[in-house]
């Protein structure tokens, strides 16, 4: 195809495609990233993270339009697409495009809640434009990935904000001229480092793509035009933010392969690439018993990209210790723990932990794949147990299944709305489809006293 088209070409697609041709099991994956979000956004809601956000946005949002999960208080529909962001990826529970490390969910369900609030929709129609606004996303993200994230750009919040300027513009029924300015005015706002990973700033990331891609989508409602050649242009994302631009990935199979199929969900908070770390010291736990109060040193042979993501010897909080897989090892093998409560300040500042922590070693091996990893544990009798995990829990290849997923949403939502109200938001965002509007959802989401 000509590459100047790149552009136009997802843009037209992304208005036009008929929901209805959207298949049912793209449709079941799609309804597991929108609970998943849901779960996640509710679960984050009451972390000190969220609460600075909205004591910086409370008193200068334009009004009381939409909701923030989780909590009573509401803002614009800006401000709620920002911290429905940032609560839904503060713990790091979230959905992850493991072709990219992208999690799409944040930045496109949080930028489509807010439009679907100010106008109106359908849970299908919501549930449609969140799947094809996860497509934009992950397909421009596959286009540059990973050039583009080596360099040192957070691929959620540049390539996040494409997918909430669709999600967003099929809300507000955009046709294909105003749905490439969405695009450009996305593309022009894409931003995010990876050199905030282990503070507040991270989840900032999500949160600014939600509100950057709702209003990419408002303004190109408007008349406000952009260049419509945002992402192929010499000047444009793909070849000023990456020195790899496969516009195929973009272009080739739209509505024939789903890039939401390739969608995974986490049962570990952290970075993804320490799952099959995890993995393999709570498989290890299971077989020691309780002779892992016994251990001597801990071996792990990881993918070179397990040190650069993960690689901090000596957190100091919660969050910078979901970027240490030597904090998230020692805590798997002593707590049988990889959830949010294993990456807290109190456990992150641990004596014990901190002395098994200071007894794990990493050797990165470029023979190992990312989702891979050798776990050794040698006890100080001298015996010792060595684990290979070919692919995680939670991978594409070993999926959560629907029961583990509903778990993971009523372990993180119980505890912030009460279990009774988690079980209908469960209930209630199942059926989705089935919803005339958003707004039992939304109801349930928010804390009752």
């Amino acid at each position: 195809m000509n590459p100047s088209d790149v552009t136009a070409t997802l843009a037209h697609w992304a208005a036009t495609y008929p929901s209805s041709d959207i298949p049912m099991h793209v449709k079941e994956s799609g309804l597991r990233t929108v609970l998943n979000w849901v779960g996640c956004a509710v679960g984050g809601a009451t972390e000190p993270t969220v609460d600075r956000a909205l004591e910086a946005l409370i008193p200068i949002s334009g009004g009381s339009q939409a909701s923030v999960l989780g909590r009573t208080e509401r803002l614009d529909i800006l401000g709620a697409a920002l911290v429905n962001g940032i609560s839904s990826h503060v713990l790091d529970y979230d959905d992850t495009h493991l072709k990219t490390i992208i999690h799409p969910g944040g930045p496109v369900a949080s930028a489509a809640l807010a439009a679907a609030e100010l106008r109106g929709t359908s849970g299908e129609n919501f549930l449609s434009a969140v799947i094809i606004g996860v497509e934009a996303c992950c397909r421009v993200g596959n286009a540059v990935y990973p050039e583009h994230y080596d360099r040192g750009w957070h691929i959620t919040g540049t390539a996040g904000v494409f997918g909430a300027a669709v999600a967003a513009g099929r809300i507000l029924g955009l046709n294909p001229r105003r749905m490439n300015w969405a695009l450009g005015l996305a593309a022009t706002q894409a931003s995010g480092l990876r050199e905030m990973f282990g503070t507040m700033t991270k989840s900032f990331h999500p949160g600014r793509s939600a509100q950057s891609g709702l209003l990419a989508a408002f303004l190109a409602e408007a008349g406000y035009d952009s260049s419509e050649r945002a992402i192929e242009a010499p000047r444009g994302f793909a070849q000023v933010l990456s020195t790899r631009h496969d516009y195929t990935e973009i272009t080739e199979g739209l509505g024939e392969r789903w890039e939401a199929e390739l969608n995974s969900y986490k049962p570990f908070a952290c970075g993804i690439v320490i799952h099959p770390t995890i993995d393999g010291c709570l498989q290890l736990r299971t077989l020691l018993g309780q002779r892992v109060e016994g251990i001597q040193s801990v071996e792990l042979h990881t993918h070179p990209l397990v040190l650069e993501l993960t690689g901090k010897r000596t957190p100091s909080t919660g969050l910078e210790g979901k970027f240490s897989v030597f904090h998230a090892a020692a805590t798997a093998l002593l707590r049988g723990d990889g959830s949010p409560s294993a990456f807290t300040d109190d456990v992150v500042r641990d004596p014990q932990i901190i002395s098994l922590r200071d007894r794990v070693h990493v050797t990165p091996d470029p023979e190992v794949h990312e989702a891979s990893a050798r776990v050794t544990v040698t006890l100080d009798s001298g015996e010792s147990h060595t684990l290979w995990v070919e692919r995680a829990v939670g991978s594409v290849e070993r999926p959560l299944t629907d029961q583990d997923l509903d778990s993971k949403f009523l372990g993180q939502v119980a505890p912030v709305i009460g279990q009774d109200q988690a079980e209908a938001l469960l209930r209630t965002s199942r059926r989705l489809s089935s919803l005339d509007s958003l707004t039992e959802l939304t109801r349930l989401s928010i804390p009752s006293n």
